[in-house]
């Protein structure tokens, strides 16, 4: 298969990048490598196969044209390239706007015109729930839990975009699957709850998990924004890669839909619960300081995945405490990609 990976070079590109070429399959790997520290995954990239590169930023709309007309005998398409943090869209409404909302109209349009037949996964997020303020919140056990919800929150829940990464997310979660509907594009959109594993360089304002770990091992400061019994469920990326290999091979009934892909009830984890982790790991309690909260942060968000389990036949694999484990033995083990860049949200 020839594959294109928008954002190939970020972490979770450059996972599904590795796993493709180990495959024996023709990958394209599409980035701007505008992040510090991408270049070292594309570095690492090469030593897994001989993928082909193509310097592009999805703001560049005649850049994308070219590329897919060149590329219009595509297999798969995976569009994960965007701005990640919502404090940066918050401080750069306009620059997040572009990126994730144009951006991915950019490609839509790029696939259209080329009279592509691939289909295409687009990488949302949980965020197109919004803060969900209505929904009962309990506190169980230092934990922040759904009163009324316990297999989490379903694709039938109304969208609420908060934040300008919420918005710009959740428009181009809406033109992915519309694009379906008025031109016939085989799209599929992953609303992806938190994401963690290799080659995840975390920042302080996004890939929270990454970041204690890569904090914690470094010595570096650790700030709690709010009290810390907020709960995410989170996904290892393998979960994550067998999530859309099932999606692309999910056939006709699936083009158009949105999955909710995550942990799911059973791999939720606050963020107390991931400092216990690693003090428990390190034999010793990890310094921390407490902020604000910080704007669009949701107290607490499950995913259903119901839907992705009977529809693409897909389930997570790997539990929370095998893949914190793995996350934190991989961090161990290459502390000097860490030292030699500065922490990056990719």
């Amino acid at each position: 298969m020839k594959v294109i990976i928008t954002g190939g070079a970020g972490f979770i590109g450059c996972n599904a990048a590795s796993r493709y070429l180990q495959q024996g399959h023709q990958v394209i790997i599409v980035d701007n490598l505008a992040r510090e520290g991408v270049q070292k995954n594309l570095e690492w990239l090469r030593t897994q196969g001989a993928p082909a590169f193509e310097r592009l930023d999805v703001r560049d709309r005649a850049g994308a044209e070219i590329l897919f007309r060149r590329h219009a005998d595509a297999d798969r398409v995976l569009h994960l390239a965007g701005q990640v943090a919502v404090t940066t869209s918050v401080v750069s409404p306009r620059e997040d706007f572009e990126i994730n909302a144009l951006g991915a109209l950019n490609i839509l349009e790029a696939m259209r015109l080329a009279g592509m037949q691939a289909p295409v996964i687009y990488s949302s997020t949980n965020k197109v729930y919004g803060e969900m303020t209505d929904q009962g919140i309990v506190e169980r056990n230092q934990r922040y839990a759904y009163k009324d919800l316990p297999a989490g929150v379903s694709e039938e829940r109304n969208l609420d975009f908060h934040s300008p990464y919420g918005c710009s997310k959740g428009c181009a979660d809406q033109y992915f699957i519309d694009y379906h509907r008025i031109y016939g594009l085989r799209t599929l959109v992953m609303r992806q709850s938190c994401i963690y594993g290799y080659r995840q360089f975390g920042a302080e304002d996004q890939g929270w998990v990454a970041w204690f770990m890569i904090a914690s091992q470094l010595g570096r400061p650790i700030t709690i924004y709010g009290d810390g019994k907020q709960v995410r469920d989170i996904l290892f990326v393998d979960d994550l890669l067998d999530a859309y290999d099932a999606g692309f091979e999910g056939g006709d009934t699936v083009w158009g839909r949105a999955y909710n892909i995550g942990g799911g009830p059973s791999n939720v984890v606050s963020l107390l619960d991931l400092l216990a982790y690693i003090e428990s790991r390190q034999n010793r309690e990890l310094p921390r300081a407490y902020a604000d909260w910080r704007p669009g942060d949701q107290k607490v968000f499950v995913s259903d995945i119901h839907r992705a389990r009977t529809e693409l036949g897909w389930a997570p694999k790997t539990s929370s405490s095998q893949g914190l484990g793995l996350l934190f033995d991989w961090v161990s083990a290459n502390k000097e990609l860490f030292i030699e860049a500065a922490p990056i949200a990719v």
